[in-house]
């Protein structure tokens, strides 16, 4: 079985996106409009990362601060199913909670008001 993720961009004269379509086979939804995305790819061959970040023009910093939040909640979900290590995943939602926190994301908990 082979699925695809595609993801197609509209640049601007500068190179700067104003449009970014997504779609995936599995999915079974076509052309999804986003406002940013996020893709990281393990290099077996380099053994490092290949990152790529791109948002749009019109992506607001308030959008950017909850996507970041939300990001940061998903790795830490990714990294506790991959490795089971529990803890680690712990300190990372501790971050998102922090930075959401600190950012207006997510109301204050009182639990970094030390």
């Amino acid at each position: 079985m082979k699925n695809e993720i595609n993801l197609t961009l509209t640049l601007d004269e500068n190179k700067i996106p104003e449009n970014i379509q997504w779609n995936a086979t599995e999915s079974g939804m076509s052309e999804n409009e986003a406002k940013a995305f996020i893709l990281a790819i393990w290099d077996k061959k380099t053994d490092n990362t290949l990152k790529m970040d791109l948002w749009t023009k019109e992506m607001s910093i308030e959008e950017m601060f909850k996507f970041y939040f939300q990001t940061f909640m998903t790795m830490a979900d990714s990294f506790q199913k991959s490795t089971n290590e529990d803890g680690m995943a712990d300190a990372i939602r501790d971050f998102a909670e922090f930075f959401g926190e600190k950012l207006g994301v997510i109301e204050p908990s009182g639990k970094f008001d030390k």
